[in-house]
């Protein structure tokens, strides 16, 4: 009986394919006829051409098999001017190669928005190949949006974004009660001018009053450059986010961990050149990861250093400044700081509590600007091990043991500007603790269990991951061929979130391998022991599925591993019983 549901579901999937309509437009009123006949797999092509305040209201359903497309006729072909606008309103759309310029949204609206109105949200949805430049409401004191995220296991990915002017952020994901899990991926964006006031940022991940709710969104493979809004480039205010292998460039502002907690901040590449007010991480809240990653030439001081960890409030209200607990900071590297870890930041009688039980282990802080270490507020039980601390004073009154003041003998920078350690390096092999669940390097190269200090583990290999650039990221051409993939990473290795995501008492792992090999899948718990070990098994190039089930275990946060080759990938989950 299965044998023949699934070989009926394969005939339905095929006529849909055969069947595939494309329908070209030129007007709302072709892309309103259109959509009443559209079926899942079709394609609505808008014609090349300039078209003025065009609100287009993409309403329809694909499956998950069949999407149905919006595209441009080329990308960068279509070009939206006016007051032009972009609903997208429904499931399984894909939106592709539009460019809004010449104009800007109505106030207080955004120029894309994912959902159809407040009660109808979007799911499995993706605006790709799209622009927006200069798009901007020409009083920079009225609130617009560029993108707003609505709903559920949306995507936004290789998208070019720069020049927003006015009040707002550019990218923002507004939460529910449900996680929305969406991707934001492999886009550029560009210049956005100093505002001078509070809002704006490029992407904001939630907002205070839903900051305690999980988002599960992911940041990945974006490049940043010259993102100058305000002090948060990236402002998280949700739990449970990751924000992964993205490059900032010239950016005077930091990625902020502003509300929420358990975010997952690694393999991030900053490049700070020295402009003013330019940091790179600040920490606020409870259970932040924040590992492998590089970070150099900032000039921002206080709340804009390299690394800030925060003070917080007593009895905090969802808007103001929670305390920092438990915050992991370990195997980074700042060199060529102003002002590298600054711990108690903004500290007076209403932010008065320090950080607590945090652990900054294995970072190499290397610079000729001290203190090193800037204590504002002395932290309670901070656990130092494993640091290579060099270069000027440190800023702790008594070396702490178990750490290193010794030059940790850097080779010149390479073609992407980054600066590696030396074969002579005495932070090979000399990190302390295990940290099971920090497998690689910033450069995806696997860790042995001798790990280095710092974000680079030693090698002779060609980085594996690098720093992203221009011509690496945004629009690409050809345009999305009807029914094509929603999701370019899938056609990699990737390690998906599980789902669901808390629960109780088990949960399904997805992952897909780019080629046959060795499949290692592992289960560890907080501390970095191995708690499972799910699959071990040579497997065929595609996708998985495996389930987890957590009986004996208590709640808490677990990390799972995906091996598969070179290939190495993990993330968190969170069981509740």
């Amino acid at each position: 009986l299965m044998y023949k549901a699934k070989t009926i579901l394969l005939l339905l999937l095929t006529v849909f394919v055969m069947n595939a309509k494309e329908y070209r437009i030129s007007s709302s009123s072709t892309l309103s006829s259109a959509l009443l006949t559209i079926q899942p797999g079709d394609t609505i092509t808008i014609i090349n051409g300039t078209y003025s305040n065009w609100a287009i209201a993409f309403y329809a359903t694909g499956t998950s098999s069949a999407k149905i497309l919006l595209r441009a006729e080329t990308v960068g072909g279509v070009i939206l001017s006016g007051t032009s606008s972009l609903d997208i309103g429904g499931q399984y759309l894909v939106v592709d190669g539009l460019t809004f310029t010449n104009g800007y949204p109505a106030s207080g609206s955004s120029v894309v928005e994912f959902r159809r109105s407040s009660s109808s949200l979007s799911s499995y949805c993706r605006l790709t190949n799209t622009s927006i430049i200069d798009y901007s409401i020409p009083d920079s004191s009225i609130d617009s949006k560029w993108v707003s995220l609505y709903g559920y296991h949306n995507r936004v990915d290789h998208c070019y974004l720069k020049g927003k002017r006015n009040l707002g952020t550019t990218l923002v994901v507004w939460l529910d009660s449900l996680a929305n899990y969406h991707q934001i991926d492999s886009n550029y964006f560009g210049l956005r001018p100093v505002l001078g006031v509070n809002g704006g940022e490029t992407i904001r991940v939630g907002t205070s009053d839903w900051s305690m709710f999980n988002s599960y969104t992911t940041v990945e493979n974006n490049l940043f450059e010259e993102c100058n809004g305000e002090i948060e480039t990236i402002s998280n205010k949700s739990c449970h986010n990751t924000y992964r292998y993205n490059t900032f460039v010239s950016c005077q502002g930091t990625l902020t961990l502003r509300h929420g907690n358990f975010a997952s901040v690694y393999g991030n590449f900053f490049f700070a050149n020295h402009k003013p007010n330019s940091g790179g991480i600040r920490i606020i809240g409870e259970d932040h990861q924040v590992y492998n990653n590089y970070i150099s030439g900032c000039s921002g001081s206080s709340l804009k250093s390299a690394l800030t960890i925060m003070n917080g409030i007593p009895n905090s209200v969802l808007s103001g400044y929670f305390q920092v607990k438990r915050a992991l900071v370990a195997f980074n590297t700042l060199v060529d700081n102003l002002y590298n870890f600054n711990v108690g930041a903004f500290g007076d009688t209403t932010v008065s509590l320090p950080p607590l039980d945090c652990t900054i282990a294995n970072n190499i802080v290397s610079g000729t600007s001290g203190p090193l270490i800037l204590f504002n507020t002395q932290p309670l039980n901070m656990t130092w091990q494993g640091n290579i601390i060099y270069g000027a004073t440190t800023g702790f009154s008594s070396f702490p043991a178990n750490n290193y003041n010794v030059n940790p003998l850097f080779t010149t920078a390479d073609a992407n500007g980054v600066i590696h350690i030396s074969a002579a390096s005495p932070a090979i092999n000399k990190s302390i603790g295990t940290y099971g669940t920090i497998l690689t390097d910033i450069d995806g190269e696997s860790r042995d269990s001798l790990k280095d200090i710092g974000c680079d583990e030693y090698s002779v290999l060609s980085p594996k991951i690098k720093p992203m650039k221009a011509s690496e990221v945004g629009p690409r051409s050809p345009v999305t061929s009807i029914n094509t993939s929603d999701n370019i990473v899938e056609k990699g290795f990737k390690v998906y979130q599980n789902y669901p995501n808390p629960f109780n008492p088990s949960t399904v792992i997805k992952y897909s391998i780019p080629q046959n090999g060795k499949v290692v899948v592992r289960v560890f718990n907080s501390l970095g022991k191995e708690v499972r070990e799910l699959v071990n098994k040579e497997q065929n190039a595609g996708e998985y599925n495996v389930r987890f089930s957590a009986d004996g275990l208590s709640s808490g946060v677990y990390y799972y591993s995906v091996k598969c080759g070179e290939h190495t990938g993990y993330n968190k989950m969170l069981l509740v019983k």
